[in-house]
């Protein structure tokens, strides 16, 4: 059985945010991403980051369940779509996760079942939402 390899690198985000304009977002890693705060403006608002976080590793997770699995060589392709149900008091939270993988390959039913299933145990960030980690905030 071959040993699990966990490749470590930086992450985080920062915000940088002044009197006027948009939230412009870093990464350790060179990532910059200029948030949108109007709901008609094109772009990523907050909500659509965290849906997307979220696709983004479904999608990553899908492909890694099908290796894990064996079946990567039939594997062509998956689609993550995320939506949500947002409350509408307060607090302001996502009250429900919509998501629908897409995967195209040589597969039956049933593994195109088990690769989903699997894609969503294995994913950091449904991990995480479904979980109770600790927020800690500090002031500089």
């Amino acid at each position: 059985m071959s040993e699990l390899r966990v490749k470590k690198r930086d992450v985080g985000a920062t915000a940088l945010l002044g009197r006027n304009g948009h939230p412009q977002i870093a990464t350790p890693t060179g990532g910059n991403l200029s948030v949108v705060t109007a709901a008609s403006e094109p772009g990523f608002n907050p909500l659509d980051l965290l849906y997307s976080s979220l696709a983004a590793c479904l999608a990553l997770s899908a492909r890694i369940a099908a290796s894990r699995m064996g079946v990567l060589d039939r594997f062509e392709a998956v689609e993550a779509k995320v939506t949500g149900e947002k409350s509408e008091g307060e607090p302001a939270r996502i009250l429900r996760f919509d998501m629908r993988l897409t995967i195209s390959g040589d597969f039956d039913e049933p593994t195109k079942q088990a690769i989903a299933h699997e894609a969503e145990r294995i994913c950091t960030v449904s991990n995480t939402l479904r979980g109770e980690a600790d927020f800690h905030l500090s002031i500089a």
